[in-house]
């Protein structure tokens, strides 16, 4: 086919795709529970994306169609039992948690971290970095302050604004229960450093103003902090709240920002067999958007590279350093399905140019930071970089096999819709971008120092 041709096949084929409806299924009791995903109307006949949970805590996703003139609750339900039978939540069955029969004791997994049961929560702070965005941080906000946590705080990090809308929200709406702090440099790490400096808990945690958290997020994200002294980083589950658009679609047929259903421990003392580029595949162990770090753990490595992440040149990469980071000092990294973020994902075909293209430049800038930084990692980095060129490779070619399937129930990603072979393009060209955009970065980031002396 040719070029043209083809782009304008894909063009036809993403136009094409269709919304989903978003919807929560509790299977606790004779009677499961449906309710649409946060801001979502009632489940209605269609399509609809569906996470399953049992005891309150996510086990999986199901996407089913419910017929006309069928109760959606019965047919979601039905399925929902039929493809979960005997998975509980916190031990594994067919969506990759751990039978509690094989639990050492309630609230502990089978890697022996607790899993959010009876310990004594430890005092976190929740960072917020924003920018000319106050109506998506005031439904962040919202969700943040109904956690179940006993104690934590809120910090909001205004970066670089122009005006002084978000002040006003912060202060007229949220007043005490929510600091405010100014970060005149732009760029998301610098942003995460300001609120890093201002935060007073053990634990701080990381979210976007584009998310609503799930009630117990915060408890299931640092309970295993109490668990394990040598834990330095956390991650968690980040789903769709919406799928309304093609871009929004197409982005979750492949999985999102999900990290599937099974908890992780990564620990840097026992590198896991099955990743042999351990730990320069961050993206594996979770995202920003939903990241929790020992507050002098993260202040000992020096926080994040102020050259990376959006609103710079490096266009990303920033979460993925501070996890490298942290894992380098021997510390380890804790993956939780149940904390759990509500993502509202971009909306448009330019959203996903733009996003593919960041996440290729970002990839290589946080490994060029990294290696700028913690030159002694260069050698493991240069031992794993043939095996690396084959996996950024495969980043993308195999994500242009149309009808490819996913794997068990829970692993979340049904690939539903082929990706673009622009979207892959622009993710290599990204990718050797990544470095040029990080040195740009760094030199803007020493004038921006240079003028406000």
């Amino acid at each position: 086919m040719a070029r043209s041709a083809r782009a304008q096949e894909e063009i036809r084929r993403f136009l094409a795709i269709g919304p989903v409806q978003v919807a929560e299924l509790d299977l606790d009791g004779e009677e499961a529970v449906l309710r649409p995903g946060p801001g979502s109307p009632p489940v209605t006949p269609g399509e609809v994306f569906v996470l399953v949970r049992r005891r309150g805590r996510p086990v999986g996703t199901l996407l089913a169609r419910v017929p006309e003139g069928t109760d959606p609750r019965a047919v979601l339900g039905a399925r929902a039992r039929a493809e979960y039978a005997g998975v509980d939540a916190g031990g594994a069955g067919a969506g990759g948690v751990v039978e509690p029969s094989r639990a050492g004791r309630a609230g502990v997994d089978a890697s022996g971290v607790d899993a959010g049961g009876a310990v004594e929560l430890p005092y976190a702070s929740v960072v917020v970095a924003t920018r000319e965005r106050a109506g998506q941080l005031a439904r962040a906000l919202d969700s943040l302050l109904a956690q179940d946590h006993p104690r934590f705080e809120v910090v909001v990090v205004d970066n670089a604004p122009v005006t002084s809308e978000t002040r006003e929200l912060v202060e007229r709406k949220y007043a005490e229960r929510v600091r405010y702090v100014c970060e005149p440099v732009p760029g998301l790490a610098a942003a995460h450093n300001a609120g890093l400096a201002a935060v007073r808990g053990e634990v701080v945690a990381f979210t976007d103003d584009d998310v609503v958290a799930d009630p117990r997020w915060l408890t299931e994200l640092t309970a295993p902090f109490a668990a394990d002294a040598r834990l330095g980083c956390g991650t968690g589950l980040i789903l769709p709240a919406r799928l309304t658009t093609p871009a929004q679609v197409l982005l979750e047929s492949h999985g999102g920002f999900a990290k599937g259903f099974t908890p992780r421990t990564y620990d840097p003392a026992n590198p896991p067999g099955d990743e042999p580029l351990f730990p320069f595949t961050a993206g594996r162990f979770g995202s920003g958007a939903n990241m929790a770090f020992r507050t002098e753990v993260l202040r000992s490595v020096g926080g994040f590279d102020p050259a990376t992440g959006a609103g710079t040149a490096a266009r990303g990469g920033d979460d993925l350093y501070g996890f490298v980071r942290v894992l380098a000092e021997g510390h380890r990294l804790r993956y939780t399905p149940y904390a759990l973020v509500w993502h509202h994902h971009r909306e448009t075909w330019r959203d996903l140019e733009t996003q593919a293209y960041g996440y290729g430049a970002g990839l290589t800038a946080y490994l060029t930071a990294v290696l700028v930084n913690r030159p002694a990692l260069l050698p493991a980095f240069l031992a794993r970089l043939p095996r690396g060129l084959a996996h950024a490779r495969s980043l993308t070619a195999v994500r242009e096999t149309e009808g490819a399937a996913g794997g068990m129930p829970g692993d979340h990603d049904t690939r539903t819709h082929p990706w673009p072979r622009r979207l892959s393009r622009l993710q290599r060209r990204g990718m050797v971008y990544g470095p040029v955009g990080y040195l740009k970065a760094r030199r803007a980031l020493r004038a921006s120092v240079r003028e406000a002396r």
